[in-house]
């Protein structure tokens, strides 16, 4: 049974994206960190729109033919499976979340070309071991794959936790994969007091997050191949031609092991 009197991060997540699948105590949490972080917005739709470009490059310039996306969140338009699979057919994709929500929409998540193929794993980002043991059965680990993790290192709050985790991940994949994250930060002062403030009432919805600067971002990175343009706000990674972007509160990168 869903509880909709209860306020969920994922139903917000999904309205600030502009989806439907959210109750009106989502729409008012939303709107209550809309008013105190205005970003909110941007940052969601353009963290999205980031997705389907690292991904595009992934499928195609790359070559990836596995995916494991963990912190999968809700399902919404151009989810990794569809756009790696319209690239290449035979695309995997793993997805990865503990949301017991986000399992009931995974049926969304598991359709599939008849080359490729999609899996769900009910995990915590907390447990890599777990993770890779589940993703074995779907993705082949001796082929490079890229790990996508876009919006969930914010939620380790422990900062050394969350590069344990990024190593561990990424020490059990092959050379020639690839690391993307994208996350939000605080990059001054006031939008970092707006960002602890948003956290508090994300916090309130069952999902605290855990901003870090765009120095902490990159580290993630240590020891990587950085792709063009490196770590950048994530409407500045690689946009469209005929757009104009401009810089939003969460930066990202794509790096190769």
């Amino acid at each position: 049974m869903i509880e909709t009197s209860v306020p969920h991060s994922a139903r917000v997540w999904n309205y600030w994206l502009g989806g439907k699948d959210n109750y009106p105590i989502d729409r008012a949490v939303g709107e209550q960190v809309r008013d105190v972080y205005p970003e909110i917005i941007d940052i969601a739709r353009e963290s999205r729109a980031f997705l389907g470009r690292a991904v595009r490059f992934l499928a195609g310039e790359a070559g990836i033919r596995g995916f494991l996306d963990i912190g999968t969140g809700l399902p919404t338009a151009d989810n990794t499976h569809e756009v790696a699979q319209l690239v290449a057919p035979d695309a995997r994709i793993v997805y990865v979340d503990k949301d017991p929500l986000v399992l009931m929409h995974a049926r969304a998540l598991l359709t599939s070309t008849p080359g490729g193929r999609t899996a769900y794993v009910d995990a915590d980002v907390h447990d890599p071991d777990t993770i890779l043991a589940a993703a074995a059965r779907t993705l082949d680990l001796t082929r490079p794959v890229a790990l996508m993790m876009l919006g969930i290192l914010g939620n380790v709050a422990d900062t050394d936790e969350a590069h344990s985790i990024v190593k561990r991940l990424v020490d059990a994949v092959p050379a020639g994969s690839y690391l993307v994250v994208n996350d939000g930060t605080s990059r001054t002062d006031e939008a970092a007091a707006a960002a602890r403030e948003a956290s508090r009432r994300r916090e309130e919805a069952g999902d605290p997050y855990y901003a870090r600067t765009p120095e902490q971002i990159a580290r993630f990175f240590d020891g990587l191949h950085l792709v063009a343009p490196g770590v950048v706000s994530t409407s500045l990674w690689r946009p469209a031609p005929d757009t104009t972007p401009t810089a939003v509160g969460s930066y990202c990168g794509v790096a190769r092991t």
